[in-house]
């Protein structure tokens, strides 16, 4: 974590995001997150109309994209922190476990994430996301896929 910040909200906020990543059961999102979150998704190609949740809506929505999703991965390249705000950048990989639209499962979507995460209580209280999908492309899974993912053989 030496490239980042060494500040404690930012070392939650990356352990936060490589629980997301391996679909962290209710309990361990849960401890990452206050009991007051606001959760806002920017409008994007999957959530048209942005969204806005509370934390069991976010922990439903972490369930639910374990059922979508045969894998995922945030890379985080970089964060900073002021004060209680984190600013975070990474790219996320998430490789459907069932067709999606017309994607065919194995299909490897990537996202462009900065997210700004606001802490109470060293949790996070408020968190949005300015999430930028690549484009859509009908190639064979694996085509193009984060080396080592699972859609990717190398």
């Amino acid at each position: 974590m030496s490239k980042f910040d060494d500040h404690p909200n930012v070392r939650t906020a990356v352990r936060y995001h490589e629980a997301v990543s391996r679909f962290a059961g209710p309990e361990e999102l849960a401890s990452f997150l206050h009991p007051d979150l606001v959760h806002t998704q920017l409008p994007n190609t999957l959530f048209p109309t942005g969204t806005v949740r509370d934390l069991s809506e976010v922990v439903a929505a972490s369930k639910q994209g374990g059922e979508m999703l045969a894998h995922q991965h945030f890379e985080v390249t970089g964060a900073v922190a002021s004060g209680d705000r984190v600013a975070l950048e990474a790219t996320w990989f998430g490789t459907l476990a069932v067709p999606l639209g017309g994607l065919p499962a194995g299909h490897v979507l990537r996202a462009h994430v900065a997210a700004f995460l606001d802490f109470r209580d060293g949790r996070i209280v408020a968190q949005r996301n300015y999430d930028c999908y690549e484009p859509v492309r009908s190639e064979p899974p694996g085509e193009g896929a984060r080396p080592g993912s699972e859609a990717d053989p190398a």
